[in-house]
This record gives structure tokens, C-alpha cells and sequence, in this order.
């Protein structure tokens, strides 16, 4: 509704006469003041408070109207729980810049801030953390000395109190009054935030509409994890600068949150109302101690539920039921115990059911209807919060990965994705993986190690992705890189192949500490049709070369490339998943509590000689 039509009664004509004769000029509507005010997006009038009750978006468009410092706390905060920090640091003018003093006080006197940054600690959803939130009203939350000092100040702070550490972006960039020194705070903040990093601390950057310029190029993009919100603007150089540029219009959206996510530069956009929410899991996901040597970190009972349910917005989520209670004892005395070799052997586990060929091995782990890794993550995880992107080029849908619970402990998950259904299949390019899906795995994999978390990867691919784009973003470089740091990270990892293993595509995904096979899964240097074409010069041979490449579980344990073998009942479907749950969900658990009693020079030895005898 617009503004015209909900205070008609108000407004007058022109030539309009009153009871006495006389002529009045035209007059618009007059509106009560702080009642009433405009949607810049849409136009449409909207009541003041009725913004504010629904977190400062529009209800009509769903625009976001920026919110103020102190009003964006309360919004994420615990009730009661802020202690502001690093009040009236006085902002100096080292240029000597005409009128920017008497600017500064006039904004001081209108916003009643002493800056353009609040920073001080919260606690949300229960779990302390530092916070940093800048005001667009203040200089358009530019950085100055001051915004500079009090971030990195608050990041200091959270380093020596083992803190998170959570920053509200909204800035034009570098404040222009205060020239170079303004310059010197993009090292300054990025400094103080690589020591935070380096003591195993968390940081999270949320972008809010603009985030551009010399912030962008330092504490923005910096995060562990990076949210955004939707359509906020986001980016080094402002659209008109590079309009003026290239001297070229530029495309709707660019720059926009959603470009940044499809682009890889974020990990998830986040609606205003729910970010509280998404925040208080993260932060709950990352305070969890990390192992301690010679105890293991799960609990004896999972500390919450992890059913779930399928809903319309989840197609195919898979029914989960509660996390097992982990007696170690009954599981041992019931399924084995350790093998000499360390490995987490179960009696029974590599039993197999009635014989086959290879080949039908190879059409079963094709099977259109066999559960892909997502089905496993909503199987065997909650509070899964999947992450984008590789910070360099793209996010690549082929590969999923983030941090989920497993029985009440953080994992990083990866999987491979091949999708259901044509257009699944499509938008996951069939599970075969990109440069950027190896980095983006890479990136989640480093994350792990410094939280000490650790890694459970779902292999599914038939190969990498082979094309002109992957050769010229290095897809050789990629997996090899994958291989290289996989091979000493210093948390546990775990991969199971679950479908097709195909190549060096499936093994940057599988130099762990143990390799497992579902049992009508295949694991080989290629494919059958790929083998036979470069041996025999004939695909068509296939079925053939399949027995010769000893390709099965069954095969791959014998060969000792595998540890563990998870016996199928029937064919694996997306309806018979959950038959697979409980063993899969024990010997997971076992693995975590064997490895993780090891300490990081053992664990990356471990995993060494494991290559090393192939």
C-alpha cells in the first residue's frame, strides 16, 4: 500500500475551499511521524514497529532494512548477556582533514555511538563468544584508527580468554579522511585475527548489505566459516567503480550474496530470522573440548536425540533413530575385539552374502535407486551445517561437506554427491568432482584438524570430472594436493566407499587411517569400460574386464586395501538404508574411540605405514 492511499483523509486538492471560502494548495497526506516509513525496495509503506517485531525486513518484499548496532546484539544475544568493551577510544585526525572533526561530533550527537564498531561479549544459545557488529550510521561504518583498534583490541582479548569470535560486517571500506593510517588497519585487524587462528580459535564473519572495499580485503573474508545474508552486497570494488571501469554494464546479481555462494567465497546464506539460531549451533558444534589423550570424546550416551523426520523441504531425508549407547564391553564381547594390526576388526563384519560376479557388483553400485551420501549424512548425523565453496573460484555441488553430531561429538562430513533423479544428477554433475569440489573437501579437512575434529568422507564417484575448465583449473594439482596433506593430517579419518570408487577422483577422498566398502560397492583405477578401451582396445568388454580388476569388497579386502567390509542384507536402496544403521553406527563409533586415544604423531604414522606396506 502506498503511502497516498493510507492517510487520504489528510491530504488536499488543489483548489480545494474550506467551510470559511478559503483556497487551499495542494497538500500530501500527512503521516504521524515514526509511525509509517518507505520500503526502498518495493515502496510500498510499512508500519515502524511491525519492521521491527519481524527483524527490520520488509513484509510486503522482504527487503532488509539495516539494523543498528546495539539492536543487531539483542536480535543474536542472550537476554542480559552483553558486556560492551573498549568505550570512548577517542577517533584523532592524523590528516588533518577539514570538517572531519566536526563531522565525527555531529554523528556522535545523532547516532550517540562513539564509533562505528560496538565490540564486547555475548553469550547465544549458552555459549560465550566475543562480538564485533558495525553501524552503517557512523561514516557508512568505514574503518578508521579507531574501528581498526577496537576490533583488534576485542580479537586480542578472545585469543587470551579462548574465545570465538563473531563480526557483523557492513562498511563502505577505508575510511578516506584518515587516509593511509585507515590503510594500515586492514593488516592490523587481519594480523590479530591469524594469531586468534593460531591458537585454535573460531571466527565467523557475517556479511550484511554493503560489505565492499578494504574491509572486504581484510576481516570480511577472513572468517573460518563465512555467513551472509541474503542479497547483501559484497565485494572489494563498488559496482559503479567497475562499471566506470570496464565500461560495461554489470550483471543482475553480481556481487550479490547468492554470487558469492555460487562463486565459492562463502559458506551459507543465512535469513535474518533464523541466525541467531544457525549461530548457537556453530558455536555449540565448536565447544566441544578436542580429544584428550587416552579417553575417547564420545559419551557413554548421546546427549540428545538425533531423530529425524522427512519433510516436504528434505525430499528423501532418511529416518534416523537414537545415537546407540556406547558399552564398549558389550560391543566387544558381542562383535570381536582389536586386531593385533590396531585396526577395528569385528567378527562377522566381512561376511558377505551369496556370491556374484564382478560385474553385477559394478550394476548394483550403479543402481539408480542406491542411496548416495547425503542419505548416509541424514542417516547417521544431525545438526549437519553444510558449507560452500573453496575461497577461490566456485562451490562445487559434487561434493557436500560441513560439521555435523555424531552421538553428541563434532565430525566434519564429505561426501560425494551423484544426486537422485536426471536433474539431481545434472546439478551434482553425477558425483564426478571438480578442481574446486577438491579444494573446497581440502579447506573443510584443514578446518577439522584445527578444531580437532574428525573426518568421515563417503566416497561415490565414477571418476573425476574430465573436462577442458578442470584441466585449466588444475584438476591434477588438486587431487594430488588432497593426497598430499590427507596423508599428515592430524585427526582421525575415516572414508567409506558407498558406491562407485572410481580412480584418483575417489582416492583423494580415501588416504585414511581405515578405508571401508559397503558391500556391493567397487573400488578400482577406472572403470570397466575405461579398462578394457586402453587394454583391449574395446569397451564392449567390460563385463570381462571387471572380473580381472578385482574391483569388489570382497576382492579389496583380501588385497588388504580395505579394513572393513558393512554387509548388505539386500541391495542398498533409498528405502532400505536404515537397515544399516545400527552396525554402521557401532563401528563408527569404535573407530573414533580407537583413534582418537592416539596422539597426532602416532595417528600420522599409523596412516603412513598403512600406504606404506601397499
Amino acid at each position: 500500500m502506498k503511502f497516498k492511499h493510507m492517510f487520504k483523509r489528510t491530504a488536499v486538492k488543489a483548489g480545494s475551499v474550506n467551510s470559511a471560502g478559503n483556497l487551499f494548495a495542494a497538500r500530501q497526506p500527512e503521516v504521524p511521524d515514526g509511525l509509517l516509513k518507505k520500503c526502498n525496495s518495493c515502496k510500498s509503506a510499512v508500519f515502524v514497529e511491525e519492521v521491527k517485531k519481524n527483524y527490520y525486513i520488509c513484509p510486503h518484499c522482504r527487503n532488509y532494512f539495516r539494523v543498528h548496532a546495539y539492536r543487531r546484539i539483542e536480535m543474536v544475544a542472550d537476554a542480559d548477556s552483553f558486556e560492551e568493551w573498549n568505550q570512548g577510544l577517542k577517533t584523532e585526525n592524523p590528516l588533518h582533514f577539514k570538517g572531519y572533526e566536526e563531522k565525527l561530533e555531529g554523528l556522535r550527537e545523532k547516532t550517540k555511538l562513539d564509533e562505528a564498531v560496538i565490540t564486547g561479549k555475548v553469550t547465544i544459545g549458552g555459549t560465550p563468544a566475543v562480538i564485533g557488529v558495525c553501524d552503517g550510521r557512523f561514516l557508512m561504518a568505514s574503518m578508521g584508527e579507531v574501528v581498526g583498534e577496537k576490533i583488534t583490541r576485542a580479537v586480542e582479548r578472545a585469543t587470551e580468554e579462548k574465545l570465538p569470535v563473531i563480526l557483523f560486517v557492513c562498511s563502505g571500506g577505508a575510511r578516506m579522511q584518515e587516509g593511509i593510517v585507515s590503510l594500515m588497519q586492514m593488516a592490523k585487524t587481519s594480523a590479530a585475527l591469524k594469531r586468534h587462528s593460531d591458537a585454535g580459535q573460531l571466527y565467523i564473519s557475517v556479511l550484511t548489505n554493503p560489505t565492499t572495499g578494504g574491509v572486504t580485503a581484510s576481516f570480511a573474508m577472513l572468517g573460518d566459516i563465512i555467513l551472509a545474508e541474503p542479497n547483501a552486497l559484497i565485494g572489494f570494488a563498488g559496482p559503479r567503480v567497475i562499471e566506470q571501469t570496464i565500461g560495461q554494464k554489470l550483471p543482475q546479481g553480481f556481487q550479490r550474496s547468492e554470487f558469492l555462494l555460487e562463486h565459492g567465497f562463502i559458506d551459507e546464506i543465512v535469513e535474518r530470522e533464523n541466525l541467531k539460531e544457525e549461530l548457537g549451533r556453530i558455536l555449540k558444534m565448536h565447544a566441544v573440548d578436542g580429544a584428550v589423550k587416552g579417553k575417547s570424546r564420545i559419551p557413554e550416551k548421546a546427549d540428545e536425540e538425533t531423530s529425524q523426520y522427512i519433510s516436504e523441504e528434505k525430499p528423501g531425508q532418511i529416518l534416523s533413530e537414537q545415537c546407540l549407547k556406547n558399552d564398549t564391553e558389550q560391543s566387544v564381547k558381542n562383535d570381536g575385539e582389536q586386531s593385533q594390526s590396531g585396526k577395528t576388526e569385528t567378527k562377522g563384519m566381512n561376511q558377505i552374502g551369496p556370491k556374484m560376479s564382478a560385474w553385477e557388483h559394478v550394476q548394483l553400485a550403479r543402481e539408480k535407486n542406491r542411496p548416495t551420501g547425503k542419505d548416509y549424512v541424514n542417516l547417521l548425523f544431525t545438526d549437519f551445517v553444510e558449507m560452500h565453496g573453496d575461497r577461490y573460484f566456485r562451490d562445487d555441488p559434487a561434493v557436500i561437506g560441513g560439521i555435523a553430531m555424531f552421538c553428541g561429538q563434532p565430525v566434519t562430513v564429505l561426501v560425494q554427491e551423484k544426486g537422485h533423479g536426471t536433474k539431481a544428477n545434472i546439478e551434482h554433475n553425477f558425483g564426478m568432482v571438480s578442481p574446486d569440489g577438491y579444494r573446497k573437501s581440502l579447506r573443510l579437512m584443514k578446518q577439522a584438524e584445527k578444531f580437532g575434529r574428525p573426518v568421515i568422507c563417503f566416497v561415490d564417484t565414477p571418476g573425476a570430472f574430465c573436462g577442458l575448465e578442470a584441466e585449466e583449473r588444475g584438476q591434477g594439482e588438486a587431487i594430488a594436493r588432497n593426497l598430499y596433506e590427507l596423508s599428515g593430517l592430524k585427526v582421525p579419518v575415516l572414508s567409506v566407499v558407498i558406491g562407485e570408487g572410481g580412480s584418483g577422483g575417489a582416492l583423494a577422498f580415501a588416504v585414511a587411517d581405515e578405508v571401508w566398502m559397503m558391500e556391493h560397492s567397487i573400488y578400482s583405477i577406472l572403470s570397466p569400460e575405461g579398462f578394457a578401451s586402453i587394454l583391449w582396445k574395446d569397451s564392449k568388454r567390460a563385463k570381462e574386464a571387471a572380473e580381472v580388476m578385482k574391483l569388489t569388497a570382497g576382492d579389496l579386502k583380501e588385497l588388504g586395501i580395505i579394513e572393513q567390509i558393512i554387509r548388505e542384507e539386500e541391495p542398498l536402496n533409498r528405502e532400505n538404508l536404515p537397515e544399516v544403521f545400527e552396525d554402521l553406527s557401532r563401528k563408527i563409533q569404535h573407530f573414533l574411540e580407537h583413534y582418537e586415544t592416539m596422539d597426532e604423531t602416532a595417528l600420522v604414522k599409523h596412516r603412513y605405514d598403512r600406504f606404506r606396506r601397499m
